[in-house]
């Protein structure tokens, strides 16, 4: 069963979230909050697989409550996964940096909504979208203070940079593994050992990190 935090200060919206995902036989509504630090506090309480976090809210906004979540060890096993009603934005990167799995917009159809939850709850990030490289694309080449140095890429096997550089691009584990020509188990050791090595929570933070040290440029191929 997938354990889900709605947390959202619009109850409309809410409420036509917990619907959908109240409506499936493996999702399951655990709470809901109406701010940042309702949020976290529900986390701590009830361990979601999954939080849904609005980007913009009152109190403590979805920024500060995702970097929260990240930087707290009690709560390494929480996805969270940002609600946005404007896309491509500065916001939704600096969550990203924060420590996002990745982002929806609010008006996602259903189906892509519930398939994203999942996504998220089995650790994948959600990079596929064309719209997420976009952003990508357009935020991760501006200056950065926290960018990562490019030393921290002497880490890693040279298997292992270009299995990050081909996640960087939106590749799947499937499609990293077939070009690579190597097995989808062995595509999913590099990335995992990468993620390691470059302590990053999940897909989202290494594909930032290799945007910002350099690895991939938005111009690559």
């Amino acid at each position: 069963m997938i354990r889900v935090l709605l947390v959202d200060d619009q109850p409309l919206i809410r409420s036509g979230f917990r619907a959908l995902l109240d409506a499936e036989d493996d999702i399951e509504v655990v709470a809901e909050a109406g701010d940042g630090r309702e949020g976290l506090a529900l986390a701590r309480e009830h361990l979601p697989d999954v939080a849904l976090v609005d980007v913009q809210m009152p109190v403590l906004d979805g920024i500060g409550t995702t970097r929260r979540i990240a930087g707290d060890p009690a709560l390494a096993g929480v996805r969270v996964v940002i609600l946005t009603n404007y896309g491509l934005d500065a916001y939704v990167f600096e969550a990203l940096r924060a420590g996002a799995a990745g982002f929806l917009v609010k008006d996602v159809l259903p189906e892509d909504f519930l398939h994203a939850v999942r996504v998220a709850a089995r650790g994948d990030a959600l990079l596929a979208p064309s719209i997420t490289r976009r952003l990508i694309a357009r935020y991760v080449a501006q200056p950065h203070p926290d960018a990562a140095p490019s030393r921290e890429l002497a880490r890693l096997t040279t298997r292992e940079r270009e299995a990050v550089a081909l996640v960087a691009r939106g590749l799947s584990t499937a499609e990293v593994a077939e070009r690579m020509v190597i097995s989808p188990l062995t595509a999913k050791t590099h990335v995992n050992r990468a993620m390691t090595k470059l302590h990053a929570r999940d897909r989202a933070q290494l594909v930032v990190l290799a945007y910002e040290s350099g690895l991939v440029t938005p111009r690559d191929p």
